[in-house]
């Protein structure tokens, strides 16, 4: 009698969690419109990301220099 009311706990607990998976043919148009907006955004990613690595480089230098000027020297 035990066994089968885990049996039928562990059956009903997951039904809810199968509502929350989608199909997958529904999700096969979502992965196409994911990889057509990557290899849309990849040509102004590579044009923008050196601009910001550069920008983000010279803001931690700025930071690290003014850093180890401001501490008196002993």
């Amino acid at each position: 009698m035990m066994v089968l009311q885990l049996l039928l706990t562990v059956a009903f607990s997951a039904v809810p969690l199968t509502l929350y998976v989608p199909p997958v043919r529904s999700l096969n148009p979502f992965v196409e419109t994911m990889e057509e907006l990557f290899s849309e955004s990849r040509n102004h990613t590579n044009r923008v990301y050196p601009r910001v690595r550069h920008l983000w480089l010279r803001i931690l230098d700025c930071l690290l220099c003014s850093r180890t000027t401001s501490v008196p020297k002993l």
